[in-house]
């Protein structure tokens, strides 16, 4: 048995699931997901507990129930409290700020570099620190991988994008010496 997948789920109060064959669907304070069920796997609310069950111990099948129940889990997550991650820019002459909908990013490039935000994910800038929040898991860290990827912190100085409290290895540089 999966051990992420036997866990059961409490559903908390103001958060609504339904189940049908062919998609999950949660609701909450925060807005509504939908994910599609998977093959094999039963989902059951009752008495304001999910339970995740699999049809049998197939390699693909077991794979599933866990995944299944992280999913729902993060669902229940995203519409009752949300998800954010902490970006830093780094560098000197580096620059972020929004511009109407979109994320105005000065760094080190002759020219300005414009990321386009897409619906459901909400980022804050305050001075160097962005702050990318949302109610899909996987959305807010997508997003937040885009955005570091645009310039990605370098060994030797530290100059670029980077998460929150993200540890950068350095080099010494050409010298051998430590500057």
């Amino acid at each position: 048995m999966s051990r992420v997948g036997k866990l059961p789920i409490l559903i908390p109060s103001g958060v609504t699931i339904t189940v049908d064959s062919d998609a999950i669907k949660v609701s909450g304070t925060k807005g509504n997901l939908e994910t599609p069920q998977l093959e094999g796997i039963t989902v059951k609310v009752e008495d304001g507990v999910l339970t995740v069950t699999r049809a049998n111990d197939m390699p693909k099948i077991r794979a599933a129930h866990g995944l299944m129940r992280a999913l729902i889990n993060n669902m229940v997550q995203g519409v009752t409290q949300g998800f954010s991650k902490q970006l830093e820019l780094n560098g000197v002459g580096y620059r972020v700020a929004m511009q109407g909908t979109d994320l105005k990013l000065n760094i080190g490039f002759s020219h300005d570099v414009i990321y386009k935000i897409p619906l459901g994910v909400q980022v804050l800038v305050e001075q160097n620190k962005m702050t990318v929040s949302g109610i899909d898991k996987q959305q807010v860290g997508q997003v937040a991988a885009e955005i570091r990827a645009l310039k990605k912190p370098e060994p030797y100085k530290g100059k670029g994008i980077k998460y929150e409290g993200e540890r950068i290895l350095r080099k010494s540089g050409k010298s051998g010496k430590d500057k």
